[in-house]
């Protein structure tokens, strides 16, 4: 049987490449992670929503 992780919230946000996508996991309150797979053009227009924020 394979090993059982257990499923935090903790942790820092990760951003890491599969393939031709970007895949990143957000740490939710309460546990958990919020996983989203963007592409390039998706990652650029997030980079640009975020920015503007700030």
């Amino acid at each position: 049987m394979a090993a059982m992780k257990p499923r935090t919230g903790d942790g820092p946000l990760e951003v890491t490449k599969e393939g031709r996508s970007l895949v990143m996991r957000v740490p939710l309150e309460g546990g958990g992670r919020l996983v989203v797979e963007l592409n390039a053009a998706e990652a650029t227009a997030l980079k640009e929503a975020l920015g503007g924020v700030v």
